[in-house]
């Protein structure tokens, strides 16, 4: 009788070695059936183990996922991906720079949040990761407030009391982000329950990385959403890579994450998460499922995080350095500008007018950025703030600890007029 072994999941490439990626499971565009909103949860198990895909090698759009969407459409999402990217590789230099404290970019995953953001209603409730800026992006927040929040100055939504990437906007329906691992997931739930409660046809949309699956809070919702049919999508971003740890040790290895939205009674999707076109498709499918009353759906996309995991991190200690170009999924931004211009919408000139344009774009915002305050620099945020919006009433102790902060301040203030106004 032989003896149980314990089973570690293998890394397919390390540093130095070629990158492999065998092991992702591929399909044809066009292949995969698209099944009405109100499929049976079980009928969704082999969408959940293939791939629903678009746009073929050509470029050209195939097969029943086809969205169908007008050119003007297709370009507005080239450009807000294109946005994304731009501003991403601005904030990494101003990271590198010392300028910023913390940077994550989406680099390679900007299909991912700009072609669900447009496949969604603008009152659609949007619970983003930290590497969801293309859906701040396409929901139309300005740059100027985005870049505020990283200097955590004067213009800071946040007011100094969240890391950088941390953004929120109620208006704009974006929950705000969490630096614990799949907090979003209930949280989405919840609010789409809440939405069905008060009969309204809003749905909620939740983003976490495929690491996030081993988190409990994953669970939890997925349970949550199946029992009550919550009008809820939930995406698991796979880019292959939770931090440094491979994603066949978050279970990637034998069924796709997608699978397991049949396995709990949720319908679930894999899809080529650097399609711009099937995330669009996938997106709208399942939004309308959930807005119909037939639950929600689980979406595995499946991308590659082309950077680091975050401007602390050097892939390069646990990854071949070059394996991006080798990903079988090709680059978002590529494939869509591909597709634009095999139908003669587009062409290498006008990208290139285009990208310089959002650069200098980003550029201008930078600058009036700045006026607000930086890391080194004023004019800095009042530290009154910290009192502020957690107690309706502020309790006795902290008015007397407010009242102590400003009498030092003054204090200080004085002391330094009075340094300055002295006899050299």
């Amino acid at each position: 009788m032989s003896t149980p072994r314990l089973h570690v999941p293998a890394v397919p490439a390390r540093p130095g070695e070629q990158p492999d990626f065998s092991y992702v499971r591929l399909a044809p565009a066009g292949a995969e059936p698209r099944p009405p909103v109100d499929v049976a949860v079980h009928e969704t198990a082999t969408l959940a183990e293939g791939l629903v895909r678009v746009l073929d090698d050509d470029g050209r759009a195939v097969g029943p996922w086809d969205p169908a969407l007008t050119s003007e459409a297709l370009q507005r999402g080239l450009r807000e991906m294109l946005l994304t990217r731009v501003f991403d590789d601005r904030m990494q230099r101003t990271q590198r720079q010392g300028r910023i404290s913390f940077y994550v970019r989406s680099y390679g995953e900007e299909a991912v949040s700009v072609a669900a953001a447009h496949a969604l209603r603008p009152r659609d409730m949007l619970f983003p990761s930290y590497r969801n800026q293309g859906l701040h992006i396409a929901r139309g927040m300005p740059l100027l407030d985005m870049m505020c929040q990283l200097l955590s100055n004067t213009r800071d939504m946040c007011k100094g009391r969240q890391l950088p990437v941390m953004y929120h906007s109620a208006p704009l329906r974006l929950f705000s982000i969490s630096g614990n691992l799949a907090t979003q997931y209930p949280q989405a739930v919840g609010w789409a329950m809440a939405a069905a409660i008060k009969g309204e046809d809003d749905v909620a949309a939740g983003w976490i990385g495929e690491g996030s699956t081993a988190a409990a809070d994953f669970h939890h919702a997925l349970l949550f959403a199946k029992v009550y049919r919550a009008p809820v999508v939930l995406n698991v971003v796979n880019n292959q890579w939770a931090i440094s740890t491979f994603q066949g040790y978050a279970g990637g290895e034998q069924r796709s994450f997608a699978a397991r939205g049949p396995g709990v009674g949720v319908a679930g999707l894999r899809v080529d998460g650097n399609d711009y076109l099937a995330v669009y498709a996938a997106t709208a499918w399942a939004a309308e499922r959930a807005r119909a009353g037939h639950g929600a759906t689980l979406i595995e996309l499946v991308t590659y995080r082309a950077g680091a995991h975050s401007t602390s991190d050097d892939p390069s200690r646990y990854r071949p350095k070059d394996e991006y170009h080798a990903w079988p999924l090709g680059d978002p931004i590529e494939r869509l500008k591909r597709h634009l211009i095999v139908r003669g919408e587009w062409s290498e000139d006008r990208h290139a007018a285009l990208t310089a344009e959002l650069e200098g774009m980003v550029g201008e915002a930078w600058k009036q950025a700045l006026t607000f305050g930086a890391l080194a620099e004023g004019p800095r945020l009042d530290p009154a703030l910290m009192f502020g919006d957690v107690f309706k009433e502020m309790p006795p102790h902290l008015e007397a600890q407010r009242a102590e902060m400003e009498e030092e301040l003054a204090a200080r203030e004085a002391a330094g007029v009075a340094q300055e106004g002295a006899p050299r």
